[in-house]
């Protein structure tokens, strides 16, 4: 029985020892490389170099522009150089859009460098990687442990390549301290004529469709003024009255003219009935001048578009009353109200950026529409403690005379500024933040303090430094995905 037992704990020690778990073997930390040209972003991921064992490369390779997306339709070839010698590997098709798969079997260890050459129909780029190890063995790999891009927040190709998104460095220029203040559109001077009643009568429309905003020719008839069935001022009667008094004073004068060769009347008689068929003549043309049957036709003065109508269809006007106002829409005032905190950099303000009307994400510049120099009021009121500032510029179909404006009045220079797109803001509870890329698929939250801002820029006086890359579009994509924790599969293969 003893035997029997020994037997048995025998047994279950040499399974207990048959059974223990064994170490797992450490996994080599994936290398990661985001480099950059004018055209393409290149982010690769791959396990570390190792003689006589196939390395695969995800290559995820953007198309940058005002929207970055995924290269799909290209040739990529990644080449390992090291000395004299290489090899490499080539592929034309993504296992999916934007991501190459490829692969290489190093022959040696040693120090390479590591290169991919993408070729599409429309351009060519080649990214250079230099100092890449290529270790002889796994232990050696793990003695050197690969740096991992940091950044606390994870937010993947895939996801950035399905909505809009950009990033840009920041970089130092030359920028001005602005001055944000409220204004508004006007037409400019010469650009805007009304139209006034030639006579007194009824209005009647010339085309039952004309509105607010119909275009218009020169010379072409906007309203008529009739005076049939009116008891006073009618200017029916009037023409036909005036009509008869050129005719009578007509055939006087030539009778006068006859009667003064025969000496029958005297000077002074002639002289009168000349008098009172020139101004016969004149009341008749003046009263027959553009008109009709209709009456008296009032003519748009020049090129444009209706841009108000003052009177109804059927409404009575008196001689001189405004009908309508043309406007050719060709020329803009830009009109800002200075407060008289700055009346001391009056004399630095040269442009301006503004918002038009409700559409606020549109921004225009006073240089780039042909803008004038400032008009700048010389005075002020106790009532009303603000200066005029005034560009008169181009009217390019989008901006409507009256509109509310935000103006950014651009003064003194700023050498040297550090600035970024005022895209690339995120305001929670009053503070801002931006998101900096700090690898391929690796972000980080930064606090910024801001400085100038003229509507399209803004200048960073703490949070980023130069050359960082800061996303443009899509910051509120990335803060929604880390609010939600959801993340598509990686897919990644290294």
């Amino acid at each position: 029985m003893n035997k029997i037992i020994f037997g048995i704990l025998l047994l279950a020690g040499i399974y207990a020892c048959t059974t223990e778990p064994s170490l797992q073997p450490e996994e080599l930390t994936p290398i990661v490389h985001t480099l950059y040209t004018d055209s393409v972003e290149l982010f690769v991921e791959y396990k570390p170099l190792i003689v006589g064992e196939i390395s695969k490369f995800a290559a995820h390779f953007t198309v940058l522009g005002d929207n970055f997306t995924a290269l799909e339709d290209a040739t990529i070839t990644v080449s390992l150089i090291m000395g004299k010698s290489g090899i490499r590997n080539s592929i034309d098709t993504c296992s999916s859009p934007g991501i190459f798969r490829l692969a290489l079997e190093p022959k040696k260890a040693g120090i390479a460098t590591l290169i991919f050459d993408v070729k599409t129909k429309n351009f060519s780029e080649k990214f250079v990687i230099n100092n890449v190890q290529v270790f002889s063995n796994t232990e050696e790999a793990l003695k050197n442990p690969a740096v991992e891009a940091t950044g606390d927040i994870t937010y993947l190709k895939e996801q950035a390549w399905k909505v809009e998104f950009a990033n840009e460095p920041v970089e130092k220029k030359s920028f001005t301290n602005v001055i944000k203040t409220s204004g508004q559109l006007l037409s400019a001077q010469g650009d805007e004529m009304v139209v006034v009643a030639k006579a007194s009568g009824i209005v009647l429309f010339s085309n039952q469709s004309l509105i607010q905003g119909s275009p218009i020719q020169k010379g072409q008839t906007i309203m008529s003024v009739s005076g049939e069935d009116l008891s006073e001022f009618n200017l029916n009667s009037e023409y036909k009255q005036a009509k008869s008094n050129l005719e009578k004073t007509k055939a006087d004068f030539e009778r006068a003219s006859k009667l003064i060769e025969e000496k029958i009347i005297t000077q002074k008689d002639f002289l009168q009935a000349k008098l009172a068929y020139e101004h016969a003549e004149n009341s008749f043309r003046t009263l027959s001048r553009n008109y009709s049957k209709n009456g008296k036709s009032s003519l748009s003065p020049m090129d444009g578009f209706i841009k108000n109508l003052l009177v109804q269809e059927g409404q009575y006007v008196e001689v001189g009353s405004p009908l309508a106002t043309v406007s050719k829409n060709k020329r803009l005032v830009v009109q800002a109200m200075l407060s008289q905190n700055y009346f001391d950099q009056l004399g630095l303000i040269t442009s301006a950026n503004f918002t038009s009307g409700s559409n606020t994400n549109e921004l225009y510049n006073t240089k780039a529409l042909n803008g004038s120099l400032p008009i700048i009021g010389k005075s002020s009121s106790s009532n009303a403690p603000f200066v005029t500032i005034t560009f008169e510029i181009d009217n390019i179909g989008k901006m409507i005379p009256g509109s509310v404006i935000e103006v950014y009045l651009k003064s003194s220079p700023i050498a040297d500024a550090l600035v970024i797109p005022v895209s690339s803001l995120v305001e929670e509870q009053g503070m801002f933040y931006v998101y900096v890329q700090t690898g391929g698929e690796s972000f980080e939250k930064r606090e910024v303090t801001l400085g100038a801002n003229d509507g399209e820029f803004v200048q960073v006086l703490k949070g980023v430094e130069e050359n960082e890359r800061v996303v443009t579009k899509g910051a509120y994509q990335i803060k929604l995905s880390t609010a939600s924790g959801a993340l598509p599969a990686h897919g990644h293969e290294h």
